[in-house]
């Protein structure tokens, strides 16, 4: 028995000396990372600077990322919902892509954004129902900036902007912005458009609703790659002259994340408001009063994409 107790107390000791020794082990380990840490900001921070070095070299810049969001289900005999057979699908492509031009002298900045949905809901018990995919978001925007520089951070500039849809109502309606001003740059990525001369050229069919006017125009883009992560804001106002029913504004975000080999989350919402779109809509749901830019609800208009994500 006195045997069993003494060997019982030698391996109580060898257990809690390893313990000590393990936790002695593991607490050097995290002095050790320090140091190590502070390496990798150094080395970090050398590759930041070069990259800014980068950036600031005449040339162009060219990059590219989008989000695929992909939603497909078919159900038989599902009893508990109220179309138990049916196939149904939600597809959104949207892509953004710049290619820009800087100089010694001048600059010249082009964005393409791009957002794409189908959805479809075929009701198989109804012979009637539609079978295709339709269309429902549908966003197109183009722009175009020339600078000249007169400083680092300001420059002389003309822009050219057109948006429209282009699966179901392609240039109807159509904006086209096209005017003259000043154009700041703050900071690395990100251009302030200040124009106070330009005119907004609308194409639609409606003429008694969509109306041409001159007015100011402003475009704050941010554009920036940071790792693993790409970002970008573009906030867009006409503000008319003439009157403020026929001003608008869009505000659109992306965001992409990569996990590997490009392939990554994306997610993207855009807001907008614009009272000529707000009443085009009202008179072709034929509502009673007649709606006018004087009692037509104009509420904010808005969309969002989740998905996978893939860059250039």
């Amino acid at each position: 028995m006195k045997n069993i107790f003494l060997i019982a107390i030698m391996l109580l000791a060898c257990t809690l000396g390893f313990s000590q020794t393990d936790m002695q082990t593991a607490e050097e380990l995290k002095a050790q990372m320090g140091p190590k840490k502070d390496s990798i900001a150094a080395i970090q921070g050398r590759i930041d600077a070069i990259q800014g070095k980068i950036d600031a070299l005449p040339g162009w810049r060219k990059g590219a990322f989008g989000t695929l969001g992909l939603n497909l289900s078919g159900f038989n005999n599902w009893y508990g919902q109220g179309t138990p057979n049916n196939s149904s699908g939600n597809i959104g492509i949207t892509g953004n892509a710049f290619a820009n031009l800087k100089r010694e002298k001048y600059f010249w900045n082009n964005s393409l954004n791009v957002n794409l949905q189908w959805v479809k809901l075929d009701d198989k018990d109804d012979p009637d129902d539609s079978e295709d995919f339709n269309g429902t978001t549908d966003v197109f925007n183009v722009t175009s900036l020339f600078g000249y520089n007169l400083s680092k951070k300001f420059a002389i500039s003309a822009l050219a902007e057109y948006r429209t849809s282009i699966i179901n109502n392609f240039n109807d309606p159509g904006y086209l912005d096209f005017g003259v001003g000043a154009t700041w740059l703050p900071i690395e990525n990100m251009v302030v458009v200040i124009h106070p001369l330009n005119y907004n050229f609308v194409f639609a069919e409606n003429d008694a609703v969509y109306e041409s006017s001159t007015g100011a125009k402003i475009v704050v883009d941010y554009t920036r790659s940071i790792g693993a992560i790409n970002f970008k804001t573009n906030f867009s106002t006409f503000q008319s002259y003439k009157s403020g029913d026929l001003s608008n504004w869009t505000w659109i975000n992306s965001f992409g994340y990569t996990l590997w080999k490009g392939i990554g989350l994306g997610f993207e919402f855009g807001l907008r408001n614009n009272k000529q779109e707000a009443l085009a809509n009202a008179l072709a749901t034929g509502v009673t009063p007649v709606p006018t830019f004087e009692n037509v609800d104009n509420p904010v208009q808005s969309y969002w994409l989740f998905g996978l994500n893939y860059s250039l």
